[in-house]
């Protein structure tokens, strides 16, 4: 065997241990559902309608499951609680991990539960630039319409992103352990589709 397979190895040995000995406390405090575009019908300004549904949006924008992806940093964070990824790794050029430790070194295709071990094959960071963590969600949603700092999308597209991505989908079905994002992936990508069609307008700061 390969002394860097070997390495590889054992660094995943370790790091599902660390995950299996920490923990995931599920939080009992977080929304778990999300109201339907309807619901918010009743509001005749359609500035103020969108931004209404937006705020329903930022339960999910603002949820762990997506703001340790998009942290703040170069490193992710985990668990509920939102703590810094152990082992400490960092982002890399292309947020997939430094080249010695990639993310897909440890974090498979799917979840790997015996190990509590999220997976997906596009395993990743988001973009320094995407970074949302400690933002309010007036913030988030300016920063959502603009191209610079949402990948290059229209807001259009956000309607895919959000509501048909399943890297964004994983949020929703995270493993055992962890909190899942509230409502599900098609409620979320609803509501991005209504904000949109209302002007995309932002909370008050």
């Amino acid at each position: 065997m390969k002394s860097e397979l070997r390495s590889q190895l054992v660094f995943c040995v370790v790091v599902v241990a660390v995950s299996m000995l920490a923990g995931y406390a599920v939080s009992e405090t977080a929304p778990t559902s999300l109201a339907s575009p309807d619901s918010f019908a009743s509001i005749s300004d359609t500035n103020a309608r969108s931004a209404a549904i937006f705020t329903e949006l930022g339960k999910v924008l603002t949820h762990p499951r997506c703001t340790n992806c998009h942290p703040a940093g170069d490193r992710p964070r985990q668990g509920d609680e939102s703590r810094l990824h152990q082992p400490p790794i960092t982002r890399g050029a292309d947020g997939h991990g430094l080249p010695a430790m990639r993310c897909s070194i440890c974090h498979g295709n799917a979840n790997f539960e015996p190990g509590h071990m999220p997976g997906h094959p596009e395993w990743h960071l988001a973009p320094r630039e995407m970074a949302w963590e400690g933002k309010t969600v007036a913030e988030i949603c300016d920063q959502l319409r603009d191209p610079a700092r949402n990948g290059g999308r229209k807001v259009e597209d956000l309607i895919h992103h959000i509501g048909e991505d399943t890297l964004v989908g994983w949020a929703w079905a995270p493993g055992a352990g962890r909190s899942p994002a509230p409502g599900t992936q098609k409620q979320a990508g609803a509501l991005v589709e209504a904000w949109v069609k209302t002007g995309a307008a932002c909370p008050a700061k």
